[in-house]
């Protein structure tokens, strides 16, 4: 087996080709767009490469047939926050092989040795982590727009190598036409109608507004967290300008008291059904197969984050904006289901919200730590 580092066209369409091989007689599966993959690994699309690097490589056996792919890195701001300076591994594809699974593996650690690291988490993204993080576990399902999708014989993989879970990623599925549970829409209620109290969707031509909210809201909810790095305004405003396709701006939710943005919650119409058919090409007619499902509308809706300042957190206002978003897309007769994905083990609080709304177990996903 020989492993090749991604530099040529040739490559990169190797290691965008290699995961439509691994899936190709898995109905479950959607196809990430190639273009999404690739601008992971573009300086100008990620604005991750400011403070960091990456790599990734391909495995061919020995007839020349690619039978793998993996990606490693490194994010200057988290990397040297552990116990032990620790990189990134993601992207990892394979066949059914042991062999070839730890041959890749070995080159993700090698590469991130070389370079001061000591343990490698994975698989994860260089970036966010709303999109190509974890190792799906339970679940097997369509998985939605930007949640990581895998070969069930992978978590042995992981788990023989010696990666160890270092924490669980919860999804959790709410049905639209299911109401609420009583005490939940009576704290709702309540909150909505105190003085004080705003509630505004997104407008995208207040967009810079928005962005600076969000920021404000999400470096204080989240900065008692273990290894915290505070998201800056550029990486909010990339990610508004991916989710423009498929945005709809009444699905993306803030409340402020007394005129301080508070909390929040950003919700996309599930992309993954638009995009299923396309297997990941976004050509003019992948473009037109996207505009007709568009049109068309769609199932499911994901809640990809959410947040509440920390003073905040016991004012009920996560209920509030349920109410509103529930008052919009009900009359709508569209959506089914909305997926509230992800929200780690280690996170009580956001837990607690999910079951108060009355939502059900979908999918497990795991971030797991391999030290050298």
């Amino acid at each position: 087996m020989t492993v090749t580092e991604v530099k040529s066209k040739a490559d990169r369409q190797a290691f965008l080709d290699v995961a439509r091989m691994i899936y190709k007689n898995d109905p479950n599966w959607v196809c990430p767009l190639d273009n999404e993959v690739e601008a992971v690994f573009d300086p100008k699309r990620n604005n991750f490469h400011s403070h960091g690097q990456c790599t990734r490589w391909i495995l061919k056996d020995t007839d020349g047939r690619v039978i793998g792919r993996v990606a490693a890195f490194i994010n200057d701001l988290k990397a040297y926050n552990y116990e032990q300076p620790t990189g990134g591994m993601g992207f990892f594809e394979c066949i059914d092989n042991e062999a070839a699974a730890f041959k890749l593996f070995d080159t993700a650690k090698q590469w991130l040795t070389e370079r001061g690291m000591k343990a490698m988490d994975g698989p994860i993204n260089f970036g966010e982590n709303d999109s190509f993080w974890g190792l799906l576990v339970e679940g097997f399902t369509p998985p939605s727009y930007g949640m990581a999708y895998n070969q069930p014989y992978y978590k042995a993989f992981f788990e023989k190598y010696g990666f160890k879970t270092q924490y669980e990623q919860i999804t959790n599925h709410l049905s639209v036409h299911k109401p609420f549970p009583e005490r939940f829409t009576k704290i709702a209620n309540w909150v909505a109608q105190k003085p004080g109290y705003t509630f505004k969707h997104l407008k995208i031509k207040e967009i810079e507004q928005f962005a600076a909210d969000f920021m404000e809201i999400y470096n204080d909810a989240w900065q008692d967290f273990e290894n915290f790095v505070p998201i800056t305004k550029a990486t909010i405003l990339e990610s508004f300008q991916k989710m423009k396709a498929i945005m709809d701006e009444k699905l993306i939710w803030f409340a402020y008291v007394n005129d301080e943005p508070a909390s929040f919650i950003i919700i996309l119409p599930d992309a993954n059904q638009m995009l299923k058919p396309l297997n990941g090409k976004l050509d003019l007619i992948g473009k037109l197969k996207f505009l007709y499902r568009k049109w068309k509308g769609v199932s499911r809706m994901r809640a990809i984050v959410m947040g509440t300042k920390q003073k905040f957190q016991k004012h009920g206002l996560e209920s509030a904006i349920f109410i509103k978003l529930k008052e919009y897309v009900l009359p709508l007769n569209q959506y089914d289901e909305l997926e509230l994905s992800w929200v780690g083990d280690f996170n009580d609080k956001m837990i607690a919200i999910h079951e108060a709304t009355g939502a059900t177990f979908g999918k497990k996903h795991l971030t797991m730590r391999c030290i050298f």
